[in-house]
Formats: C-alpha cells, structure tokens, sequence
C-alpha cells in the first residue's frame, strides 16, 4: 500500500493552508509570529531594518477618492433631466380593445378639456364632452381613472387639482361599460 501512495505522488495534489510554495505551513506560521501575536509576511525578516526596507517598498492603501470614477458632463445632464422629469405625475392609460398601454405626464395639461383632446389624438377616438349631469353620455368611450384608494371614478367627477393628485392610472372604457361609474 505505501508503494501504491508514493506511485500517486499525493503530496503534489494534496491541499493545504499555507502560502504557495512554501512546503510545511505550520513551521512557516509558528515562526513568522511575534511576541505581539501579529503575523508577518514570510518576506520579512527578523530583522528591523528589513522590514522597514519592505515597508517603504510595498505601496500604501489607497483610500477611495470622493467622486470617483469621475462622471462625464452629458451623464451628469440626463440625470438632471430624470429628476425634472421623475416630477411628472405620469400615469398608464389603458383603452379597451388595445392590446398596449401608453404613459402621459398629467402636469401638461391644465384641464379636462385639454386631457380629453390628447387622448382622442393618442387612441383615434371620439370621446366627447363631459357634462356634470350626464357625463360622457352617447359617447362612445368614457375616460375613467383609478384613484388612491382603488377606486374607479370618471375623469370630470372631481375637480381638476384633485384629480391630478388622486390619479394612479386612466383607462378608457367603452361607454356601455363604464354606466354604473358615474351618470350613464
């Protein structure tokens, strides 16, 4: 069995701890602790000196520069215009029988009228005015919103102001759908 082991030569796939090339890891350690209980690196020596001559020869730590890697001026500009445009109040609009959504920014608009005229132009389609006793009556579609509480409302029942600030997302129902939301 011993002649099969040294056949084998384990020694040179056998792991152990210790730094590469250096062959018995424990002497190794046990002598490169001082009395201080520190270890040293096995390049240095006993000496004082020598190991002041290593010292100077490795490079200090580094510590990490405030701002780097340096930001390059057009990276600093977009992020300037994602904060300006993270101020919108965007919002999904969904329209029955389309398969995608869109997104708009509820701050362009400064009412229903101007909302309601976007959305004709984004989806072709005729929505109509909205009037407070009958609301989008013999309109096709009827634009309604969910609110913060999970509400579903038609857009014109609130005032404007409150809309903005309560909307999370628009859906454009078709109008036969959207008859027990409000007055149709």
């Amino acid at each position: 069995m011993a002649q099969y082991e040294k056949d084998l030569n384990l020694k040179a796939t056998e792991l152990r701890l210790g730094l590469p090339g250096s062959d018995e890891p424990e002497k190794q350690l046990s002598s490169s602790v001082k009395s201080n209980k520190k270890r040293v690196s096995p390049e240095t020596s006993e000496d004082s000196s020598a190991s002041v001559v290593n010292r100077d020869r490795t490079p200090p730590a580094k510590a990490q520069v405030v701002g780097w890697p340096p930001v390059q001026s057009f990276r600093k500009n977009s992020l300037k215009k994602s904060e300006k445009e993270a101020a919108g109040m965007y919002v999904k609009v969904s329209i029955d029988g389309s398969p995608y959504l869109r997104k708009i920014d509820l701050k362009l608009y400064k009412s229903y009228p101007e909302l309601l005229e976007a959305l004709e132009n984004m989806f072709k389609i005729k929505i109509g005015h909205y009037s407070v006793r009958e609301g989008y009556n013999g309109s096709e579609y009827a634009p309604t919103y969910e609110d913060k509480d999970g509400d579903w409302m038609l857009a014109g029942d609130v005032p404007w102001n409150m809309f903005i600030n309560s909307c999370k997302r628009l859906r454009i129902m078709k109008g036969s759908e959207a008859r027990g939301l409000g007055c149709l």
